[in-house]
């Protein structure tokens, strides 16, 4: 995986510290993992976002587009599922579909970063179990992500190609029908249509 720096969480190795600051270390890895689908596809790394530039802007827009279009959801939950359903890559890494990894597989090692991570924190049970239902994908607010997830996606690529750093047809033609809620759909239809000017 390519990285802008190595998990810091190994600077606390031999230290004695607090579990909620191992925890900040490990996450903190996020702001250092590179989305690994923008640098496959020729976006230069002083361009590329971070997982956690994703992870923050799939929770910005989740809180917006569920009060702009007066969405029933539990916005608590979409804001807390939002924020952590990218934790599992600090151990794991960002996989693409060109990777070659199972879904099984990948799912294994993102759980083990998960337990890692969030099971030594006091609530670490409940977040893990939030982290479950948004790989579940049952519920609203997990099927809410799920479509929001992939929306931001399509939003940064859309950003990349304005700013002419590379053709990012195929992440488009991924996303295609992948949208069930009707105001998403029609947010996507907007930026293919931008992509056409």
């Amino acid at each position: 995986m390519h990285t802008k720096a190595p998990l810091p969480i190994a600077l606390l190795e031999g230290k004695k510290t607090l579990p909620i600051i191992e925890a900040y270390f490990e996450f903190n890895h996020l702001k250092q993992l590179y989305r690994q689908g923008w640098l496959r596809h020729g976006i230069e790394p002083k361009y590329c976002e971070s997982v956690a530039e994703h992870s923050f802007s799939v929770a910005l827009l989740a809180l917006f587009l569920a009060e702009e279009y007066s969405l029933e959801l539990d916005k608590t939950k979409v804001i807390r599922i939002a924020l952590i359903h990218d934790l599992g890559e600090i151990y794991a890494g960002d996989f693409t579909p060109h990777d070659g990894i199972e879904l099984a597989q990948k799912y294994q090692l993102e759980k083990q970063s998960i337990l890692q991570v969030l099971g030594k924190l006091n609530k670490g049970l409940e977040w893990i179990a939030l982290w479950e239902e948004y790989e579940q994908g049952e519920t609203i607010e997990a099927q809410f992500i799920r479509q929001i997830d992939r929306l931001e996606m399509i939003l940064q690529a859309s950003v990349y190609e304005h700013q002419g750093l590379a053709n990012l047809f195929e992440f488009f033609a991924s996303a295609n029908q992948k949208f069930a809620a009707p105001q998403l759909k029609a947010i996507f239809q907007m930026l293919e249509e931008l992509r056409d000017k």
